[in-house]
């Protein structure tokens, strides 16, 4: 499949997973291509202390204003990136100052109103939070929107926040805020939901439940799964544990140790691809793979290698 024909599918793409299965790096990763292929990305960080912008490259943590990352990339230069955070807050203060009402947008934060209507309207933070993700793919601004969503278990509940208010609220603004988003989620051509797993028997459990509640509960498109961290095994490695008796210039204890190394690699490399066969036949869904990078910690060098697999990997879908 080509690349822009993939990232053009649906405006919004909410990328979700459990957490520590790499569902920021992701994120990172998939705005990095479709830049590459000549989209304007904007990505956005709705979870706090969330380190998103310096994988793509920003020079400071997003805050409520865009901020530009990237500019001038793919064949044609189109491609860019920008970024921004977004919390309950700072949507209500934007609805706020959106309907004239920008003078009181501090007070009414500093009095604790937000935490008042949270508490007797459950889901309307996460409600503020995909209102404003709506306005911001209605504005066309953007060809792709990449929220990088809560971790799953809040991954449910914040898609399923405009339903709940949707049902609890018959009329006034914030039944109108939930139908719109209601709209968009429903709409594949507008949000689609990319989940992110580890090839390991915990994440993969996990991703099949959350994949099927978030299809019944929210009503929102799947797809792709990315698949994070594969490991592949070394050439010096593969072979049987015997070949390493010809290396006469290593010694004993060195040669015990790679091959108890070669033995361990092999049998996580197995156990991953065991994996991977059963989230096929569970999940039946095109999957997208990443490999796991041997570094300490990730950098922007470590995305746009990323982005070079998940653009190969795109290509190779049917």
């Amino acid at each position: 499949m080509d690349q822009r024909a993939f990232f053009a599918m649906s405006r919004l793409m909410i990328v979700a997973g459990k957490g520590g299965v790499g569902k920021t790096t992701v994120t990172a990763a998939l705005a990095r291509a479709a830049a590459t292929a000549g989209l304007q990305v904007l990505v956005v960080a709705v979870e706090p202390g969330t380190n998103l912008a310096t994988l793509v490259g920003a020079p400071a943590p997003f805050d409520d204003r865009v901020t530009v990352v990237a500019e001038d990339l793919g064949p044609a230069g189109t491609g860019s990136i920008r970024g921004r955070a977004l919390s309950a807050g700072d949507a209500l203060a934007e609805y706020l100052g959106d309907h004239g009402l920008g003078r009181l947008v501090g007070r009414l934060l500093r009095s604790g109103v937000l935490d008042v209507a949270a508490a007797a309207a459950p889901g309307i933070e996460d409600l503020l939070v995909l209102g404003k993700v709506k306005q911001l793919e209605r504005s066309g601004h953007y060809d792709l929107i990449l929220l990088d969503a809560p971790a799953a278990g809040h991954a449910i509940t914040f898609l399923q926040a405009a339903r709940g208010l949707a049902d609890a609220v018959a009329v006034g603004p914030i039944a109108t805020q939930a139908a719109d988003v209601l709209e968009m989620l429903a709409d594949e051509r507008r949000c689609r939901v990319v989940l992110v797993t580890l090839a390991e028997a915990t994440p993969v459990s996990e991703l099949v439940e959350v994949a099927y509640a978030i299809e019944d509960r929210a009503g929102v498109a799947i797809g792709p799964v990315v698949v994070n961290g594969l490991e592949s095994l070394p050439a010096a490695l593969a072979g049987a544990p015997s070949r390493l008796a010809g290396w006469r210039a290593v010694a004993e204890d060195d040669r015990v140790a790679l091959a108890d190394a070669g033995a361990f690699r092999r049998e996580r490399v197995q156990a991953q691809q065991a994996q991977v066969a059963r989230l096929v036949v569970e999940l039946p869904l095109p999957q997208l793979a990443l490999g796991f990078r041997y570094v300490a910690g990730l950098a922007a060098d470590d995305i746009d290698a990323l982005a070079v697999q998940l653009g190969a990997a795109i290509e190779a879908l049917p």
